[in-house]
């Protein structure tokens, strides 16, 4: 799911070795905390025992292949440049043995963002925020597997005219995101300004953000508050798990869910989220007993409910086949203008496949005994 705080789009924690040589770049890099929120470590260098005192502007044109001055004067600016675990600016004065951190709201990769002729689905645009209805298989940005073809890119061509839109800028852009295969709103922001106050107002949790999802099984009770840290699986590391809450592993989630519709064995559930952390809800419904059908990474994709009958086995077979994926939606998404001040709501209906899939399991209900 989703994470953010003031200025930033952090992701969730994910804990990598820790073991690297300092001013080398990583291949696959590691989130670190910044202020209570999670970043990408792109490049980290330990200032020597003779360094002389230099603005860290300067330290890192110094040491970054293919980076201006101004491009780190504008990562300083958007809180990527750290020191000794903490943002600094521009203007900072490297000392000695400091360590010295780039880190981004998004994995490391080779290149520049490429402009690619994506459609997009627009809900709304002015000149300092546009909302996209994201659809499922898309991925939100370029990283390890996934260097082209993400939303990202879909943005650098819808921008390619907009000379004050830099793709690149990390202080603008994305400001939360959503699952490859969730589909749903999403908001990005055109100006600096913009991204620090609706990073703001999702760390404050004043956004209004309500999903859709069909789920295995019917909660009980139907309507309630799950909490749990959420943190990387000790046994999977593709799997997000929940630990105690309070505890000292994963970071605090709190989803509220309510059953909107029963189909015996699944039903259909709207999800309200306090936090966004990675597969928030996909984690917190399995948690419960409930995971999203056909979510394979948390064991949605198997037959969890219902007889063992051919017929239904084959019923269920087509319905995996008609959603391939978690059936999971970001439904709405609110917030105050970060210009205007006006309280703004948006709604995506839900995609074919979730319309389709939920039709075919209301069918089905129809058929069983009262």
């Amino acid at each position: 799911m989703e994470q953010i705080n003031p200025g930033l789009r952090p992701l969730d924690t994910e804990d990598f070795d820790d073991a690297y040589t300092a001013g080398e770049a990583t291949t696959e890099s590691r989130l670190v905390e910044v202020n209570g929120a999670e970043m990408y470590e792109h490049f980290r260098f330990v200032a020597d025992k003779g360094q002389a005192l230099l603005r860290v502007d300067k330290f890192l044109v110094e040491r970054l292949q293919k980076s201006s001055r101004n491009r780190v004067q504008q990562a300083a600016e958007a809180g990527c440049i750290i020191v000794n675990g903490k943002p600094v600016k521009s203007n900072y004065r490297v000392k000695p043995l400091d360590v010295v951190q780039v880190v981004m709201d998004r994995p490391r990769y080779e290149c520049e963002i490429i402009a690619q002729d994506i459609p997009l689905d627009i809900v709304y645009e002015d000149d300092t925020v546009l909302v996209v209805n994201k659809p499922a298989g898309l991925v939100v940005h370029p990283g390890h597997g996934n260097y082209s073809g993400t939303l990202v890119n879909a943005l650098a061509w819808h921008f390619r005219n907009t000379p004050a839109y830099d793709v690149n800028d990390p202080r603008l852009g994305l400001v939360h995101r959503i699952d490859k295969d969730t589909s749903g709103l999403l908001v990005v922001a055109k100006t600096p300004d913009a991204k620090t106050e609706l990073g703001r107002q999702f760390f404050n949790k004043t956004t209004r953000r309500e999903y859709r999802a069909l789920v295995w099984g019917i909660p009980t009770p139907k309507t309630g508050r799950i909490e749990g840290n959420i943190g990387r699986s000790l046994r999977d590391r593709l799997q997000m798990e929940v630990f105690p809450a309070g505890g000292d592993y994963g970071k605090p989630a709190v989803t509220h869910y309510e059953v909107l519709e029963e189909f015996g064995p699944v039903s259909l559930v709207k999800c309200v989220l306090e936090t966004g952390r990675t597969h928030q809800i996909r984690a917190h419904m399995r948690h419960i007993g409930h995971p999203l059908f056909s979510d394979a990474r948390y064991g949605g994709d198997k037959i969890l409910r219902g007889n063992t009958s051919g017929k239904y086995t084959a019923f269920v077979r087509n319905c995996f086949e008609i959603c391939p994926r978690q059936a999971l939606h970001a439904r709405t998404l609110g917030f105050r203008h970060p210009e205007t001040g006006k309280e703004m709501d948006f709604e995506a209906p839900l995609p074919p496949d979730m319309q389709g899939l939920i039709e075919k399991w209301r069918n089905y209900a129809a058929t069983l005994p009262e």
